[in-house]
């Protein structure tokens, strides 16, 4: 295999102070600890992660930015997630 075949990976890093992960780019590599010591390299020079996750591109399923309105519009009827339908008991406060 040759490194042009190697295939993509996304990188995502967490910041010493952040609790997410953060995509922080892509590169290429011949397998996942490749990726790993690539992205290291890379992507926290300067000690500015404590965690990297890599994960091959083709791996990743995401919504069309395009569908936004579609994907995302059922959300609103889904009324278990609203607490007006739930009897609240008077002993419970700040609710």
């Amino acid at each position: 295999m040759t490194r042009h075949e190697w295939p993509l990976f996304e990188v995502f890093v967490r910041a010493k102070r952040g609790l997410n992960h953060v995509h922080v780019g892509s590169l290429r590599a011949a397998d996942h600890e490749m990726a790993l010591h690539h992205a290291r390299d890379l992507y926290t020079r300067r000690n500015e992660g404590v965690s990297i996750w890599v994960v091959r591109s083709d791996a990743v399923a995401a919504s069309d930015p395009a569908d936004r309105d579609a994907f995302f519009e059922p959300s609103a009827d889904k009324v278990y997630r609203h607490p007006t339908h739930y009897a609240i008991p008077d002993n419970v406060p700040h609710i």
